[in-house]
């Protein structure tokens, strides 16, 4: 019988884990460069990105002397577009990391079946890292080699750094992002029936920092850094955009 084609392609086993490392972090990449496994995290994302497009509607519409009421017509038919933008862009992109991880499940069991001695010898190299050697490490491997589902699961996570339950379902991806700039969206509407000039800016803000909380929760990280930086990048884009439309409208012309 033919032996099957080794899927090493002259590389060391260490070579072949690196390499496959890289596969696994190509297939859970987002094409936009931003990874988003949590639906908490999709939705105050998309709040903060909401929050400031109004502010920055806003400002220039208040520069051109548009009353409020018309100003928040033209900020809600803005966001609700952009919600069912996002909202789809936020399932597509789930759907087609999900379709890049099943195709590296598919191609991970073709090899258990296929090459099982390479994959053992992957399996050696993996656990001899983790410290195990000798007897022990043998034991180890044959009792993982003797369940394929078992296997299967181990070099998805060990071999291509690949965790099935970090990733959720693109829809409920999409109805988080839904979600975050619908609450935008009443947030804004109510602060310019209430204050039509100082409340925009505060809720624009306010919504960042509360998003911002969020994201540092569930990611873990410091929530003062992020937020400072946030509403430090939010300020810089409010203001310059306030002078040049300032210029453009009052100076250049």
């Amino acid at each position: 019988m033919k032996r099957a084609e080794s899927h090493f392609k002259e590389q060391s086993v260490y070579q072949h884990l690196k390499s496959a490392r890289k596969k696994g972090k190509r297939a859970t990449h987002e094409s936009h460069g931003i990874n988003v496994p949590d639906h908490l995290i999709a939705g105050a994302d998309a709040a903060k990105e909401a929050s400031v497009i109004a502010l920055l509607i806003w400002i220039v519409s208040r520069l051109l002397a548009f009353p409020p009421e018309k100003i928040t017509g033209f900020i809600l038919i803005t966001l609700l577009g952009y919600m069912l933008w996002r909202s789809g862009r936020s399932a597509i992109l789930g759907w087609a990391r999900l379709q890049r991880i099943n195709r590296l499940i598919s191609e991970e069991s073709h090899e258990i079946h296929v090459n099982r001695d390479e994959e053992r010898s992957e399996l050696k190299e993996i656990y001899r890292a983790k410290g195990f050697t000798g007897e022990m490490l043998e034991k180890v491997i044959d009792v993982l080699m003797a369940d394929d589902n078992k296997l299967l699961g181990i070099m998805l996570e060990e071999e291509l750094g690949v965790s099935l339950e970090s990733y959720e379902h693109p829809l409920k991806l999409a109805l988080g992002a839904l979600v975050g700039i619908a609450l935008t969206m009443a947030a804004f509407f109510a602060a310019v029936r209430i204050e039509p000039g100082l409340g925009v800016y505060c809720t624009a803000f306010g919504i960042i920092l509360i998003a911002s909380g969020i994201v540092a929760k569930v990611e873990r990280i410091n929530f003062l850094t992020y937020a400072v930086w946030n509403l430090g990048i939010t300020f810089l884009s409010s203001a310059g955009i306030y002078f040049l439309a300032h210029f453009l409208l009052f100076e250049a012309l």
